[in-house]
């Protein structure tokens, strides 16, 4: 048996204010540092402690790992980072405040635009400072993998050979590894694990700060699955459906 265990980054600023993040860079809240000790502290407590980490490169995920790290006592284990855990890219409408684009555009198409398996947002144009081929962390990619916008289906694409050849490595090596990432990339990884299919994931939410522990048999087949506090992870998860509006 192996064990999986996936974190959604603490809230960030960009959560707090309600507005669309994707690769923008920002840094957590004063909340979200408290929900990443918090759940630390879960894991402390009540699950197999991490003998490896993944994160994404952006810093609310890599923080939060950090932070829950420490609080369990384990701020020592390896490290491994990879852009295909990064959350899902929201195109031009990085920046926007859901419920102003909701007003300006219409509830109905900004929730195909944030929620649909398959639909992207706008394309965020490529001359744009924003525009990942702007930044470093991303030098050494060919430009046709970044992207300018994604659907949920982009990002399964793009995060699956993460998947095979990061982290399943670990677990069939025995380690218990920590998955530290965003909503979007563990909604991924979640659908692609549980074989949900296109039209249920869409109404998946993943809490942040609540761990999701996985126990996975010999050829990684999902055997248990369950949040370390489930009361509180439904309360967190009601809490990012509301960011719709």
């Amino acid at each position: 048996m192996a064990t999986l265990i996936l974190l959604r980054h603490g809230e960030s600023t960009w959560n707090r204010d309600n507005r669309f993040t994707g690769w923008i860079d920002v840094p957590l809240s004063p909340t979200g540092e408290e929900e990443a000790r918090g759940a630390g502290e879960q894991l402390r407590d009540g699950a197999p402690l991490a003998d490896v980490l993944h994160t994404s490169v952006q810093q609310r995920a890599i923080r939060t790992a950090e932070l829950a790290l420490a609080a369990c006592e384990r701020p020592w284990v390896p490290v491994r980072r990879s852009w295909r855990l990064n959350e899902r890219h929201y195109g031009a409408l990085q920046g926007k405040n859901k419920k102003e684009t909701a007003e300006e555009f219409g509830a109905e198409q900004v929730k195909v635009w944030r929620r649909s398996y398959a639909t992207r947002p706008p394309e965020l144009p490529l001359d744009d400072p924003t525009h990942p081929r702007f930044d470093p962390r991303y030098a050494s990619l060919p430009l046709d993998v970044l992207p300018a916008a994604e659907c949920l289906a982009d990002v399964v694409v793009r995060m699956l050979p993460y998947w095979y050849d990061g982290i399943a490595p670990d677990l069939t090596a025995d380690r218990t590894v920590l998955v530290v990432a965003h909503g979007n990339s563990l909604r991924a990884l979640v659908k692609h694990l549980d074989g949900v299919s296109d039209d249920d994931i869409v109404e998946l939410n993943i809490p942040t700060g609540q761990p999701l522990v996985y126990t996975l048999g010999d050829r990684l087949e999902v055997v248990d699955r369950g949040y370390l506090d489930p009361a509180a992870a439904d309360a967190a998860a009601a809490a990012v459906a509301r960011q719709a509006g």
